[in-house]
């Protein structure tokens, strides 16, 4: 009578050694069952399209579902077909969002021992296995996971309204006389200038940090078209008299570089940036320079334009010590500002303008936010960060990264606070902006009460036991990896030249129209000025009522 075996028990049947003797017929290789088990692991984002396996794109899942076979915890006849050992994820991340406490489940064959080395072994790098733990039966990483913990890190410069303005403020704030400063960080078009980053405000550069240019080089980084036309119409007087060459000779471009013009007339090396308009000119208008025909190297410059500028450098480092003593902290203040503005997103709410695809009336648009914070402030490759921990049952597409995109634009004051509790409404429909997905990863799953029913019988499935190497793997290639992006192509910076009404006219919804229109197309959802609208019209009305029964009542006497 012959036995059936399921999945569970067989993995191997028996086999003849090839070529051995038929006495060796007997011989079995090892049977190994499959165990269901929860497999805990971290990944770095970049250059995968997300963790959901997708056909044609390079993803999180296909790459560890091959590695599973090539392991050997997957058989030949399942492999690409997940259903078939119960596949399932903790959480699902987007594109280039990194995890460092993601959790799969499944039946794999888990012998003989060396899985966790044999599965790193044919992963990359930016992947690391922590390990595995046996769980009941009836497990599912998905559906038994009870909070998911992200970690947003976000430059603290992002969070100074005078960094990396956009275009828009920086043109309306000119004549008003606060004018805001062009950031040298970011092009107008969002391409990252090389050399020059930061927002502080535009300083003439030191001999040290001069670039290796002709002396007669004149850089304007300011954008200042005034001070440019002044210096074409300034001319150079050679000391033969012979040639008068015009300064438009020196051609300049946005970036700094001359043309092939320039070679032959020396100028004096002045190097702008278009910080103090005043000042430049006034160096411009010095700028007249005899040449002697007989001295190839610089020119020689008249001892009071060098005067001007050794006082102009002078008020310029006044300038900068000022900026740094003035320079934007995450204080106590700011602190306390931020995780107020988070703590709108607390609780259970209709997130529906924080995702894509998913219409206010779907029941899934609700979900439930356990905490969201912003207390701890990270160094990393001398950039800070503030760790922004937000824990929830689940979240949709999108749904982190655009709720930190609105409450960096509150904190920035390009929106009010309201505008939360407003985009939280059902009946409202608003576009948010969505933060760079290069700052978060996902930082733990918990599953509360699968080890609370559970705990006598089989292991706690969490991350206890690998802190050590989920910390050696975070500030190895996810912190790294998030810091060179913002050194190298300015992701966040180059995100916060968006911000603003043009982009997003949503912003300042709030603002729009009166109270009275407001409520009627909010419905609530600000609860502050409309009320106020409301209780002034109950007042007027009361008023007019009472004052219509008076001149009744009078009307009435003189009758009688």
């Amino acid at each position: 009578m012959s036995t059936t075996t399921t999945s569970d028990d067989e993995e191997t049947a028996p086999t003849t050694v090839p070529g051995g003797d038929p006495a060796d017929a007997g011989i079995r290789k090892p049977r190994y069952k499959r165990r269901k088990v929860a497999i805990f692991f971290a990944y770095c984002g970049v250059g995968y399209q997300g963790m959901q396996k997708n056909p044609g794109a390079k993803t999180i899942e296909g790459d560890l579902e091959e590695a599973l076979f090539r392991a050997g915890a997957v058989p030949e006849q399942d492999r690409g077909c997940p259903k078939r050992y119960d596949w399932a994820r903790s959480a699902r991340t987007d594109k280039g969002v990194s995890a460092v406490g993601q959790v799969i489940s499944g039946r794999f064959y888990i012998d003989p021992p060396g899985l966790v080395e044999r599965l790193n072994s044919e992963l990359p790098s930016q992947f690391r296995i922590f390990g595995h733990k046996r769980v009941t039966a009836s497990f599912n990483a998905k559906k038994f996971c009870d909070r998911r913990r992200y970690v947003y890190l976000i430059p603290v410069f992002a969070l100074d309204e005078s960094s990396h303005r956009d275009r828009e403020s920086v043109m309306a704030s000119l004549g008003s006389g606060s004018e805001l400063v062009k950031c040298l960080g970011c092009s107008e078009r969002g391409r990252k200038v090389i050399g020059a980053v930061g927002n502080k405000r535009d300083l003439l550069l030191k001999e040290g940090n001069r670039p290796e240019l002709p002396a007669e080089d004149v850089l304007l980084k300011g954008g200042n078209t005034d001070i440019e036309s002044e210096m074409k119409e300034e001319t150079v007087c050679l000391d033969d008299g012979d040639a008068v060459a015009s300064q438009s000779d020196i051609l300049l471009d946005g970036r700094g570089e001359t043309s092939e013009k320039d070679t032959e007339v020396p100028v004096q090396d002045v190097m702008l940036t278009g910080g103090n308009a005043k000042m430049e000119s006034e160096i411009i208008e010095k700028a007249s320079v005899c040449v002697d025909n007989g001295n190839s190297g610089y020119d020689n410059v008249s001892s009071e334009v060098v005067e001007k500028e050794a006082d102009a450098i002078a008020v310029i480092d006044v300038d900068e010590t000022v900026a740094n003593a003035n320079e934007f902290c995450y204080g106590e203040e700011e602190r306390e500002r931020f995780n107020r503005i988070l703590g709108y997103y607390v609780g259970s709410h209709n997130f529906h303008n924080f995702t894509t695809r998913i219409t206010a009336d779907d029941p899934s648009a609700r979900r439930y936010i356990v905490s969201f914070t912003a207390n701890t402030v990270v160094t990393v490759d001398g950039m800070d960060f503030v760790k922004c921990e937000v824990v929830g049952q689940s979240f949709m597409l999108h749904q982190i990264r655009k709720m930190m995109g609105l409450a960096v634009a509150i904190m920035r004051n390009a929106a009010p606070e309201s505008l939360i509790k407003t985009a939280l409404q059902k009946m409202v429909r608003l576009t948010v902006p969505t933060a760079p997905e290069v700052g978060l990863y996902l930082d733990e799953c918990f599953f509360t009460s699968y080890n609370q029913k559970w705990k006598d019988t089989h292991e706690e499935v969490s991350m206890k036991e690998y802190e050590e190497e989920a910390e050696d793997f975070k500030m190895k290639h996810i912190y790294p990896h998030i810091a060179s992006m913002e050194h190298k192509e300015g992701v966040v910076g180059l995100w916060l030249h968006s911000l603003n009404h043009r982009n997003y006219p949503d912003l300042c919804y709030s603002e729009k129209g009166d109270a009275k229109e407001g409520a009627a197309e909010v419905k609530n959802g600000d609860p502050t000025e409309v009320a106020k609208e409301e209780r002034a019209t109950d007042v007027k009305n009361a008023d007019t009522t009472e004052v219509s029964k008076e001149e009744g009542t009078a009307d009435v006497s003189k009758a009688k």
